[in-house]
C-alpha cells in the first residue's frame, strides 16, 4: 500500500537510466521525462551533437545528465560505453525506417534496417543485462510499433524489424524473471516528430500539409501522437508503479490497430 502523504508517484530518484536515439524526437522526450522524475540520465545518440543538446535541457532544469556518442548496431562499441555504468533502465529507442516491399527492397537497406533496430536492441540488452543481474533489478523499455501487428504498405524491412523487437521483449521478459529484471516494449502509431516533417519534404514537396492531415487521419482518434505522450507511457512502466508489469507490449496508437476497420 501506497502512503500517499509522503509519497512521489512515477519517482526515479537513484536510479540510472540509459535511452538510446535520445538526441531528437521520441528519444529526447523519453529522457527529458526520466530526468525530470529524478532519473540520472545517458543520452546515446550516434549524433552527439544533438545528445550534448538535450543534455545541456536537462541540466539546464536541475536534471542529471551526460552525453554519450553511440552507434548502436556496432556491439564493441556499445559494450564499452555501457558495460561500466551501473545502470537501471535501458530504454532501446534508436531506430531507423524504410519504404519498400519486399521485391524493391534490397540487400543493403534491408541490412542497414536489420544493423540499427534489431541487432541495435539486441547489444545495449546484452550490454546492460550483467550489471542489472547483480543488482537483482532493472527495467528494459523496447519502442516496437504498430508495424509489428498489422501489415502496413511499402514498410517490409521496417515492419520485420519491429516485430522482431517485440519477440525479443517476450524472450528478455522470461529469461530473467529470476533476476527482478522487467522488460515490456510499446507500440507506437504515427507520431509528430522531425523525422516526419523530413519525410514530408523529401517525399511529397509541396504537398506537404495535405499529406500531414491524410497521415494524421489514418489514427481513429484524428491525430497523430505527441512525443511527450509516448515518453509518459515510457515513464510509467519504468516506475515502480509498474511493478507487476513484465513482457507485454503496450499500443500508443489512437486506436490504429482495434478501431481501423
Amino acid at each position: 500500500m501506497f502512503h500517499y502523504k509522503n509519497y512521489c508517484m512515477f519517482s526515479l530518484q537513484g536510479k540510472n537510466a540509459v535511452v538510446t536515439g535520445a538526441g531528437s524526437g521520441i528519444g529526447k522526450a523519453i529522457a527529458l521525462c526520466l530526468a525530470q522524475q529524478g532519473a540520472a540520465v545517458y543520452v546515446a545518440d550516434l549524433n552527439e551533437a544533438q545528445a550534448n543538446t538535450v543534455v545541456s535541457a536537462i541540466q539546464h532544469n536541475g536534471g542529471s545528465a551526460n552525453a554519450v556518442g553511440l552507434n548502436v548496431a556496432d556491439q564493441q562499441a556499445v559494450a564499452a560505453a555501457l558495460q561500466p555504468l551501473s545502470i537501471d533502465i535501458l530504454v532501446n529507442c534508436a531506430g531507423i525506417s524504410h519504404i519498400g516491399n519486399a521485391e524493391n527492397t534490397n540487400e543493403a537497406d534491408f541490412d542497414r534496417v536489420f544493423q540499427v533496430n534489431v541487432k541495435g536492441t539486441y547489444n545495449c540488452i546484452q550490454a546492460v543485462l550483467p550489471a542489472m543481474k547483480a543488482k537483482q533489478q532493472g527495467v528494459i523499455i523496447n519502442i516496437s510499433s504498430i508495424a509489428a501487428k498489422v501489415g502496413l504498405q511499402d514498410r517490409f524491412a521496417y515492419s520485420m524489424s519491429k516485430g522482431a523487437v517485440y519477440a525479443m521483449t517476450l524472450s528478455v521478459a522470461k529469461d530473467y524473471l529470476p533476476y527482478n529484471i522487467r522488460c515490456n516494449c510499446i507500440s507506437p502509431a504515427r507520431v509528430h516528430t522531425p523525422f516526419v516533417d523530413g519525410f514530408l519534404a523529401k517525399n511529397y514537396p509541396g504537398r506537404e500539409a495535405e499529406m500531414f492531415e491524410k497521415l494524421s487521419k489514418s489514427q481513429p482518434i484524428g491525430r497523430m501522437g505527441t512525443p511527450d505522450e509516448m515518453a509518459a507511457l515510457v515513464l510509467y512502466l519504468c516506475s515502480n508503479e509498474a511493478s507487476f508489469i513484465t513482457g507485454s507490449d503496450f499500443p500508443i496508437d489512437g486506436g490504429f490497430v482495434t478501431l481501423n476497420n
